[in-house]
């Protein structure tokens, strides 16, 4: 995939090219910058990062790795924040597309960031994240890299910030139990039935019941049940004279619905909607390779694939459901992950990178591991 969101160390992190939160003067800070001096060997580093010179926020160099795992490190030299009015988002941009262009530059094929400004700097995590996303996705459309989003620290750091709490509060338990409540308690039952409740079941004794249906072989033996209800047998589907027949599968169904293949009918959603195959992948996190398998028909999707694809397209929910069933898949009324993209699809913010972020913090599967 692309893209993907890790907790780790960063000076352990196997990629070609680390970023580092560059103090702006020549000097060694503290935290993370301090770290990768270590890790790099500090004598050696600290005499490449000399010859660089001072550092303006929004610039960003790059030096050999020494004795890391990762080939170089690009020093970015990240803005304060000082209330957003002094061009402190701009200049951040600057620090993400500067560095992803300086890793392509040197032929590299990954990357790994920590979350630029967010510490010492007090840069709101939020606007951090749709910076940090937006440049990702963008630079994905044009070029082939892995890049890393490396999160330091315990399971309690979260880094979505009040996107996560907003997110969150769309799947408390309120949302859950309705939701449960719904899909199962008239599990099986003809849908013109799901108004006969429990209570009114109770108006009737068990002798009653027993005596008028008879569910040998499958087959209603007598209506009365229906006909105190105003439908015939015919109207239910059901047959009097002779065995039911068997349930269509889901494949059958569909193919009486949908004429063209998922993939064709990939092909005709990124037409209508007026997008370009690479603003479907970017904003799936799907590899271009993958999504060309996709449009050939060479690959089944998973159903998180499906929803990653449904972001990329830009769905509305009814169009997201008919994706999901023309590839055999529903959503959830208790999958968290489910509510998570449907939070995303409701508020038009169709963007799978964020979402993964999301999912991460609160310890659920990225859409990007299926």
């Amino acid at each position: 995939m692309p893209f993907q969101i890790i907790r780790n160390d960063i000076t352990k992190v196997k990629a070609d090219a680390i970023v580092n939160t560059a103090n702006p003067e020549v000097a060694i800070g503290d935290g993370v910058d301090s770290a990768i001096y270590k890790a790099a060997g500090e004598d050696k580093l600290f005499a490449e990062r000399q010859k660089i010179g001072r550092l303006n926020p929004g610039e960003v160099a790059i030096t050999p790795a020494f004795n890391m795992a990762a080939k170089f490190i690009i020093h970015a030299s990240g803005p304060w924040w000082e209330g957003g009015s002094s061009g402190e988002a701009e200049l951040l941009r600057q620090c993400y597309d500067k560095s992803l262009q300086l890793a392509v530059s040197n032929k590299c094929r990954s990357i790994a960031f920590p979350l630029l400004a967010t510490g010492t700097y007090r840069f709101p995590q939020r606007l951090a994240i749709e910076i940090a996303v937006d440049s990702f996705t963008r630079f994905l459309e044009e070029h082939d890299i892995e890049i890393f989003l490396v999160v330091f620290g315990d399971k309690a750091v979260k880094i979505s910030g009040n996107l996560g709490e907003e997110v969150i509060s769309f799947i408390d338990d309120d949302y859950v139990g309705s939701a449960l409540s719904d899909e199962y308690r008239y599990e099986g039952l003809p849908e013109e039935f799901a108004d006969y409740s429990d209570s009114n079941l109770g108006s009737l004794d068990s002798e009653e019941i027993d005596k008028d249906l008879d569910y040998s072989g499958e087959v209603f033996r007598d209506s009365s049940v229906s006909a105190r209800r105003g439908f015939s047998p015919r109207e239910l589907g059901v047959s009097l004279d002779k065995e039911v027949k068997p349930l269509k599968s889901l494949d059958d169904v569909l193919k009486g619905i949908y004429k063209d293949s998922f993939e064709k009918h990939l092909q005709k959603l990124i037409n209508k909607k007026g997008l370009k195959n690479s603003e479907v992948y970017a904003a799936a996190n799907i590899s271009k390779q993958y999504f060309s398998k996709l449009l050939k028909g060479q690959v089944k999707p998973s159903k998180e694939k499906v929803l990653a694809l449904a972001v990329g397209l830009r769905l509305n929910m009814d169009e997201t459901v008919d994706l999901l069933k023309l590839a055999g898949y529903a959503l959830s009324p208790i999958s968290q992950t489910d509510a998570v993209v449907e939070y995303f699809i409701e508020h038009e913010d169709y963007n799978v990178l964020k979402i993964d972020i999301v999912l991460f913090d609160y310890g659920l599967d990225p859409l990007s591991n299926g």
